[in-house]
């Protein structure tokens, strides 16, 4: 079995695992985001978006219809689903990302409940600031 998929599966609780990242990404001397609150789970983040809205939240999910794209000033840009049990938020950013599909990662940003561009209404989202795979963070805990 995938040392990631044995990481995640039962029996091991997603409270203990979001506790160890947390604490494993603070002594990694990451932003003040993470320092502040630590890692807020998707479920939690879903059923109170207004307590996170345009606040900084770092969040865990696996990676899924991730898009590249150039925005308008010629800079790259990509997208993708941040998916987890509980649910799904949308994820864009700025410059290259280094994560691949059906990866799991930890993203840090801005969360907005709601953003509107022209005709478009985006529920549920965060501007990055940071992606980082989870393989990449947890070395010794992936088997």
């Amino acid at each position: 079995m995938h040392g990631l998929t044995r990481l995640l599966a039962p029996p091991v609780h997603h409270s203990l695992l979001v506790l160890a990242l947390s604490t494993l990404l603070a002594c990694l001397g990451s932003p003040t985001s993470l320092q502040a609150g630590g890692i807020v789970e998707l479920a939690d983040l879903l059923a109170h978006p207004d307590q996170y809205d345009k606040q900084a939240v770092a969040v865990t999910g696996e990676v899924s219809n991730l898009q590249l794209a150039t925005n308008r000033e010629g800079q790259s840009a990509y997208g993708f689903l941040l998916k987890a049990s509980s649910g799904t938020v949308k994820v864009i950013g700025l410059g290259r990302t280094i994560v691949q599909e059906g990866e799991q990662v930890v993203v840090e940003g801005t969360f907005n409940r709601l953003r509107q561009g022209g005709r478009t209404v985006v529920l549920n989202e965060i501007k990055a600031d940071i992606v980082r795979p989870l393989a990449r963070l947890t070395p010794d805990l992936i088997g």
